[in-house]
């Protein structure tokens, strides 16, 4: 999973880009990197680490130019290395920038056909690069010329749709033109675009969740349509196309769940009014199979789930309390490698406060349960706090099958409820009861009834049925080798080497 903006300016982006990145940070916290164009000439910064790490002053006095692109990275091959921070250069044709969110399911085979077909290099192991390639060479013309049109970049885009399988969400840049961005044509992954007026003329903005658009002073027009391609140009047109044969609005329905921020719109959904949907949905199920429950006590597992927590205490009368003091420079835990390190860092992110425990029949929302590390250390934690019993409520379905589109789950063994009924994983994380929401209605909660223009939810994660096709059993057993815990190790393992070396030890 990763944030992407891009901006055409009347001054100078680098501070807006950085902004938005700050704001966007949640969507990846391993790497971060800007490209800006003045001229006709690029300035790149980029390094593994958080956004405020990774640009200090002097960085920031070098991204020059009134036209930008940036981009915040999880891996979604669980592993770290400063040369797959984006964006991304090609220098043919014309010079282009791109940054990309998502993960492309037929890489391997795109990586195949761009050495043997198209003479292109692939020198990262990141599907971004091949998703670049991909769309420079259908850019290429030939005979060449020199100045670019919008019908060249509708077409480059038409053949990154007919080739590339996945989610995908891109924004581009091209020196002395302008920024552009497309969608999968099954709009798996978020972007959104906007405008601001200022004294100098008009700006545009892209970004991949809309709270940047608003945190910068922009109106928000609407999302990226699937398989649409829009473009600003650095003299202020705007240009947008369907390039997509049959585009199915398919958006992932754990962006809601859990991913984007609270207050974000994606795809004419409100984040927050969903949470809290989901919240009365879970409720509902509480009181329609457990009338008679006993909780003392609804507490929520920080950040996430507090808007769908809040929103179950109240439709069950039950009082809703803070329970846990979060650490918030500890990362996302389910993400990290191997479990020892997951261990510590659960320990060393949440801890709770006693008084809201002791002799309660405490009920804990989180808002999914994948690995159940977590949600294990968690509810020993509430026990050792002096809670009476322990209760558990998901806000989503059990997480059965590994995500494809860009969110790094792990690999399916390594999910809990993968092969387990639910009582077994109540035992497992050791609860004295698990309550999950059903998916039909997580589908509702998020959709506000059929209000919403969603053909329907990528619900992958939930029931392993993968809106784009394609993700054959061969697929799913390749991704597990590279996902596991074991095959994380080892690369983290061959980082340290190389950083190592570089270091001269």
């Amino acid at each position: 999973m990763c944030g992407i903006v891009g901006i055409v300016g009347r001054e100078p982006v680098n501070q807006s880009l950085y902004d938005a990145l700050l704001v966007l940070q949640h969507r990846g916290q391993d790497a971060a990197g800007i490209v800006t164009c003045e001229n006709g000439r690029l300035h790149l910064r980029k390094s593994n680490g958080l956004v405020s790490d990774v640009f200090d002053q002097e960085h920031m006095l070098r991204l020059r130019g009134n036209m930008g692109v940036g981009h915040v990275r999880y891996p979604t091959a669980g592993c770290s290395s400063s040369a797959e921070a984006q964006p991304f250069y090609v220098n043919s044709p014309y010079g282009i920038v791109l940054a990309h969110n998502g993960n492309l399911i037929n890489a391997e085979e795109l990586k195949r056909d761009l050495f043997r077909e198209d003479l292109r290099h692939i020198n990262t192991d990141s599907d971004s690069e091949i998703l670049l390639n991909i769309f420079a060479h259908g850019l290429s013309t030939w005979p060449p010329h020199l100045k670019l049109t919008e019908e060249d970049i509708f077409r480059a885009v038409r053949t990154v749709h007919e080739r590339c399988k996945g989610g995908y969400a891109a924004v581009a840049m091209i020196p002395g033109y302008g920024v552009i961005a497309f969608r999968d044509p099954h709009g798996i992954r978020p972007v959104v675009f906007g405008e601001r007026e200022t004294p100098q003329g008009k700006e545009f903005m892209v970004a991949s969740e809309s709270v940047a658009l608003d945190t910068l002073g922009f109106t928000l027009i609407r999302d990226v349509e699937p398989g649409e391609c829009i473009i600003f140009t650095r003299e202020g047109r705007f240009f947008s196309r369907q390039c997509a044969e049959n585009p199915v609005r398919s958006p992932c329905i754990f962006e809601f769940v859990y991913f984007a921020r609270p207050d974000t719109i994606i795809d004419d959904i409100f984040v927050h009014k969903a949470r809290q949907r989901m919240g009365k949905k879970l409720a509902r199920k509480i009181l329609r199979e457990w009338p008679e429950h006993d909780i003392d006590v609804v507490i929520p597992i920080p950040d996430t789930s507090r808007t769908a927590a809040l929103s179950l205490a109240n439709k069950l009368g039950v009082p809703y309390t803070e329970g846990f003091i979060k650490n918030r420079y500890i990362g996302r835990t389910f993400i990290m490698p191997g479990q020892t390190v997951r261990k510590k860092s659960v320990r060393r992110k949440l801890n709770p406060i006693d008084v809201e425990f002791r002799d309660k029949n405490v009920l804990l929302v989180d808002d999914s349960i994948v690995r159940g590390t977590t949600s294990k250390q968690i509810v020993q934690m509430a026990r050792d706090a002096g809670a009476r019993k322990v209760y558990f409520a998901s806000a989503a379905p059990p997480v059965r099958y590994p995500n494809v589109y860009g969110i790094d789950m792990p690999a399916a063994s390594e999910l809990v409820a993968h092969g387990r009924t639910e009582a077994e994983v109540c035992e497992l994380i050791g609860a004295d009861r698990l309550i999950y929401q059903e998916l039909e209605d997580l589908i509702d909660a998020v959709q506000k009834k059929g209000k919403v223009e969603v053909d329907r939810f990528d619900t992958s994660v939930f029931n392993g049925e993968y809106v784009t096709g394609g993700v054959t059993e061969e697929y799913l057993r390749a991704l597990e080798s590279c996902r596991n815990d074991d095959a994380k190790k080892v690369r983290e393992a061959e980082k340290v080497d190389v950083i190592d070396l570089h270091n001269g030890a």
